[in-house]
C-alpha cells in the first residue's frame, strides 16, 4: 500500500505566497500524496500546477473559524469547485454545535454536500481542541448523518 496516497500536503498560512505554492505541488507530486490542500485563493494556481497528475487539489471552506454564514460557506464551496478543487474540507460553526444546535451543525454540512455533488470529496473539520468529548461525538454523528465523506481533527489556527 502506497501510504503516500493518505497525506494532504497543506499550507494554509495567510502569508503563503505563489512560489510556495507551486513547491507545495511539486512535492506531491514528487511524493505521490493523496492531495495539497491550500486557501481558496490558491485553488486555481495549484489546479493548474498538478494538472496531468493524479495529486488532487483540496481547498477548505469557512476556515479557520467556522463562523460564516451556511450561505457563504456553499457559494465559497461551489466557486472552490468550479475553480479545480476536487476535495473540499469544511469547518463546522462550533458555537451552534456547544449551544446544542446539533441540527443547524447537520443541515450545514449537507447543504455544502449537496452543492459540491458525489464526486467530490467533502471532509468536515472538527475544531477538538474547543469541543469536550461528548461535543466531538456529536460533530462526528452529525458528519455522518449530513453525507460527508471524511473527518478532519485540526487544532485551530494551525497550518
Amino acid at each position: 500500500m502506497n501510504y503516500n496516497k493518505l497525506i494532504d500536503h497543506t499550507l494554509l498560512k495567510p502569508d503563503a505566497t505563489p512560489e510556495q505554492i507551486i513547491k507545495l505541488c511539486d512535492e506531491a507530486k514528487q511524493f505521490d500524496f493523496m492531495s495539497v490542500c491550500v486557501n481558496p485563493a490558491y485553488v486555481p494556481l495549484a489546479s493548474a500546477c498538478l494538472q496531468g497528475s493524479d495529486v488532487k487539489v483540496c481547498t477548505v471552506i469557512g476556515f479557520p473559524l467556522g463562523m460564516n454564514l451556511t450561505k457563504t460557506k456553499v457559494e465559497e464551496a461551489i466557486l472552490a469547485v468550479k475553480e479545480g478543487a476536487q476535495e473540499v474540507d469544511m469547518v463546522i460553526n462550533v458555537g451552534m454545535l456547544k449551544a446544542g444546535h446539533d441540527d443547524y451543525v447537520k443541515e450545514e454540512i449537507y447543504e455544502i454536500k449537496q452543492a459540491v455533488g458525489r464526486d467530490i470529496v467533502l471532509k468536515v473539520i472538527i475544531e477538538t481542541c474547543l469541543l469536550n468529548n461528548d461535543e466531538i461525538v456529536r460533530a462526528c454523528k452529525a458528519a455522518k448523518e449530513a453525507g460527508a465523506d471524511g473527518f478532519v481533527s485540526k487544532p485551530l489556527f494551525r497550518s
